[in-house]
């Protein structure tokens, strides 16, 4: 929570009073300051947001192109595997190229 100065309007700040060594919202701008008597605490919980498939679903696999490469998990003895390649970099870089192995499902990329 953000709390303003109603003389200047310019956001408060937490500090310690000089003299009494109790916390204050004081303005950097003027004088005015505020003298915190009681405890101030506010928690927000967020809703986390779903990741989405860059490759737009489930169904995008399905129209993929597919080569003969063997998949990298192990017991996995996959040979075909659907790609696409994407310009992730620079455009002087190479495109990187996303696979799904066909038959465990497995994701990987090679540069």
């Amino acid at each position: 929570m953000l709390l303003f100065c109603p003389c200047c309007a310019n956001i408060l700040t937490v500090s310690a009073h000089p003299e009494t060594g109790r916390n204050r919202l004081e303005c950097r701008t003027c004088p005015y300051e505020y003298a915190i008597s009681t405890p101030l605490f506010s928690r927000r919980e967020f809703a986390r947001k779903e990741k989405e498939d860059v490759f737009g679903g489930p169904g995008a696999w399905d129209n993929a192109q597919k080569t003969k490469v063997q998949c990298p998990t192990e017991g996995c003895d996959g040979g075909e595997a659907a790609f696409f390649q994407v310009q992730i970099r620079s455009a002087d870089e190479p495109m990187t190229s996303f696979f799904k192995c066909m038959t465990c499902g497995n994701r990987w990329r090679e540069n």
